[in-house]
């Protein structure tokens, strides 16, 4: 439904106006949302962002209480992590590392090796129910979701507030609707970059980007959103990449190019957590950049960084709900 995405992100960019938040970039694709999902009133939109917001702070969404979406997605690290990767309720150990968040109402597809998931809502169901690995461990339990947070009241009235239409349902799939309205808010355009307030070494890098790193990173969001291959094909990895989704052998260690907005920040870095360092990163790549082109290309990176991402209040747990303190 285009003329739909469209106006739901004109919807967006007018609020984001009207708060003073920086304005988007040209060229940005087309949001993604479910295909049939009608465009929610603002008032309804505005309580479905409040009831996601609260919801991705939320343990209970995992089996045994321990673990939310911002247990991994964590605001000082641009909603990535800080560690290669993230073990789950289990205890066992994550397969990926965990991404950043910026801009992820753009991204599609939104893992590393899945082009089927191409939503944020159904990308919710991936930590929560996912097996491969197990993360919040929610498989087999779908229905104590609606137990859980039925017996909050503040919950009935916020899921009530937030899909009037369906009776104020908690199920797991108005869940990931809410989550994904507040994910859609994960908007950051507020670099030095974006205000045209690049250092000279950032200058410098940005000429050594637009030679050696803008062929896949490129666009306002610094990816094309293509699988690509960096590694030396193994059959005997543990990640196979793309192939695990495709079973086509062209695909093995093919992986999608990761968006570069606030990358300083979401280290360590590669699909796997593997490079504990930018320059790391960047000599991984095998492209021709010299040791004074490092420097001044890791400067430009840093101007990709978004301070205000990291500490916007309306992004982080909230303290209240219906008017009370959580």
């Amino acid at each position: 439904m285009p003329l739909a995405r469209l106006a739901a992100g004109l919807l967006a960019l007018t609020a984001l106006v009207a708060a003073g938040k920086p304005s988007w970039p040209t060229g940005l694709p087309v949001p993604t949302r479910p295909v049939g999902e009608p465009v929610a009133p603002p008032a309804i939109e505005q309580a479905r962002i409040e009831l996601g917001r609260r919801l991705f702070y939320d343990a209970d969404l995992s089996r045994d209480g321990t673990m939310a979406c911002a247990t991994c997605h964590e605001q000082k690290h641009a909603f990535a992590d800080g560690n290669r990767t993230h073990p789950g309720v289990t205890g066992e150990p994550g397969r990926r590392n965990v991404p950043g968040l910026a801009n992820v109402r753009w991204i599609a597809p939104l893992t590393f090796a899945d082009p089927a998931r191409t939503t944020l809502e159904a990308q919710v169901a991936v930590p929560v129910f996912g097996t491969h690995p197990v993360e919040m461990g929610m498989k087999g339990l779908e229905g104590d979701i609606a137990v859980r947070l039925g017996r909050d009241d503040c919950y009935v009235r916020q899921f009530r507030s937030a899909f009037p239409d369906e009776g104020g349902r908690i199920d797991p799939a108005n869940v990931a609707r809410a989550v994904a309205a507040f994910e859609r808010t994960l908007v950051s355009f507020g670099s030095a970059f974006d205000r045209g307030a690049l250092s000279p070494d950032a200058r410098k890098g940005r000429a050594v980007f637009a030679r050696a790193c803008a062929g896949c990173h490129a666009g306002p969001l610094f990816t094309d959103r293509a699988y690509h291959r960096l590694d030396p094909v193994d059959p005997a990895a543990p990640d196979q990449g793309l192939f695990e989704a495709t079973g086509r052998a062209e695909d093995r260690a093919r992986f999608r190019t990761p968006p570069l907005r606030n990358v300083l920040l979401t280290g360590p870095w590669w699909h796997d957590g593997s490079a504990g360092t930018i320059d790391e990163v960047i000599r991984r790549h095998r492209r021709p950049v010299t040791s004074a082109d490092m420097a001044a290309l890791v400067a430009f990176l840093g101007a990709l960084s978004d301070p205000s991402f990291t500490t916007r209040a309306d992004l982080a747990m909230p303290d209240k709900a219906c008017g009370r303190a959580l």
